[in-house]
């Protein structure tokens, strides 16, 4: 056959691609062999729609890696079309071009002993087409079905996420599904949701995460190199993983992880998070490499308008004064958590602090030297519980809430505060402090604190009886 006179055919950008063949069943150097006349012009430096590795314009039967930086979601493509005798079509959008890409390939049956062979026809636009972006197996199309409604009709977001989740990994027949949220400028990631195979040795996510993983994320986004996704199928992929990120490689190795799908969340081209599953059924990773595709677009969008919802709420949250959060925060956290909105912590830890002596410093030197008082308070608070949450209950009292934090290190903290307290040159606080390790419900063990700040208080003035409010 004449490659180039049957790609001459073709309208579109289309070129022919072939995959090597070797002799122990795998596939070697994936080469652009010939172009059509538009494809060709898209290699023109001045003309070119996309960025091209190689600035000489395009010469037939390099290896498509001369163009482009390799890509294992391209080679998955072209193999499932070449190797496998598979019409294949994507519609995608990689980070690494401004554009949207419709993509079509078929299988050639040309008797080549050396190798196999597909047409590759591509065409661009600027702006997404949503008629492509939903043009999915009835199987894929149904699963995202089911996903957005879940989302539409939710009044419980992190509830749904979890089923959702849940749907994902039993839909991949995935050992383990996950999203974590990343937030790169504070430099954060937490866990949003994640799925476990029953009978599966897999460790929760949250064990792993601290300060430093969200390097580790951003390094994900350097693996990925400006594709939509990353698709580990088999050895030969998780080799191409060893050469990009060492580090990354030897995690996955230690998890027993054999096959992984992830995706970045995007939302206004900002990495909003990811989403993957490990160990999934690789027999059928075009279907669900394309359901995720339209699927993470809308759970991006759902975890977008829930973290800005979220912002809203602090900034409606915050006392003025101390910059702590205020009593309207803090009620409407503990009503998320007895409602179910927010997953039941499995420790509770709460703290009843009350400012000793506000009242004569108001009285005696007026109401500014009062509110610096308070400042001075809210700071020191802050302070000895960092990474707790701290609400400015009202007047002189502050309440700190530490969920799944160890029994010792918060009474360690209390006990600082009661010992500086003692003095009462020093800001004074009436303490009262009360931890569930079972994780009970948090309104009695804030009415279980409030008592015994109360008795604090009382011993408090016992001792200085002149600082009594009168």
């Amino acid at each position: 056959m004449d490659l180039q006179d049957y790609v001459n055919h073709f309208d579109s950008m289309t070129c022919i691609i072939s995959v090597e063949k070797k002799s122990d069943g795998s596939y070697g150097k994936i080469r652009i062999e010939v172009g059509n006349p538009a494809y060709v012009a898209s290699f023109d430096k001045a003309n070119a729609p996309i960025a091209m590795k190689d600035e000489n314009g395009f010469v037939p039967g390099c290896e498509y890696t001369t163009y482009l930086p390799k890509d294992l979601n391209f080679e998955h493509f072209v193999v499932a079309s070449a190797v496998n005798k598979k019409p294949m079509h994507a519609y995608i959008h990689p980070d690494r071009f401004p554009i949207w890409f419709n993509i079509f390939s078929l299988p050639l049956n040309i008797d080549d002993p050396d190798k196999y062979y597909c047409t590759y026809t591509q065409e661009l636009s600027t702006e997404a087409n949503t008629e492509q972006m939903t043009n999915l197996s009835a199987k894929a199309t149904s699963q995202v079905l089911q996903t957005c409604i879940k989302l539409r009709s939710s009044t419980n977001f992190l509830k749904t996420m979890d089923e959702i989740i849940h749907d994902i990994r039993t839909a991949c027949e995935a050992s383990y599904c996950c999203v974590m949220l990343t937030d790169f400028k504070e430099r954060t990631c937490s866990l949003l949701s994640e799925d476990i195979a029953v009978g599966v040795p897999q460790h929760s996510l949250k064990n792993f995460l601290d300060d430093s993983f969200i390097e580790y994320a951003e390094s994900w986004l350097k693996t990925i190199d400006g594709s939509n996704c990353l698709v580990i199928q088999d050895e030969n992929d998780m080799k191409e993983v060893k050469l990009r990120n060492p580090n990354w490689y030897r995690s996955l190795k230690s998890a027993e992880v054999e096959s992984l799908v992830l995706f970045p969340l995007q939302y206004n081209s900002e990495t909003v998070g990811f989403i993957w599953a490990t160990n999934f059924d690789t027999k059928d990773t075009d279907r669900i490499k394309e359901t995720l595709e339209l699927t993470t677009f809308f759970i991006a969008s759902e975890i977008a308008n829930y973290q800005l919802l979220q912002r809203l709420e602090m900034l409606s949250s915050t006392d003025l004064l101390t910059g702590v959060l205020n009593r309207n925060a803090m009620n409407n956290r503990v009503l998320r958590i007895v409602t179910g909105r927010e997953r039941k912590p499995e420790s509770i830890g709460i703290v009843f602090a009350d400012l000793n002596g506000l009242k004569p410093v108001n009285d005696k030197e007026g109401h500014n030297a009062g509110d610096c008082l308070l400042k001075e308070a809210a700071l020191i608070l802050k302070l000895s519980f960092e990474g707790c949450e701290i609400y400015r209950a009202g007047g002189d009292e502050f309440v700190i809430i530490a969920l799944d934090k160890p029994r010792k290190e918060i009474e360690s903290r209390v006990e600082k505060i009661r010992k500086d307290s003692a003095d009462p040159q020093n800001v004074s606080f009436a303490v009262g402090f009360y931890y569930d390790d079972k994780g009970g419900d948090i309104r009695v063990a804030m009415r279980e604190a409030d008592a015994l700040m109360y008795e604090d208080k009382k011993q408090y003035y016992d001792r200085f009886p002149e600082l009594r409010r009168k």
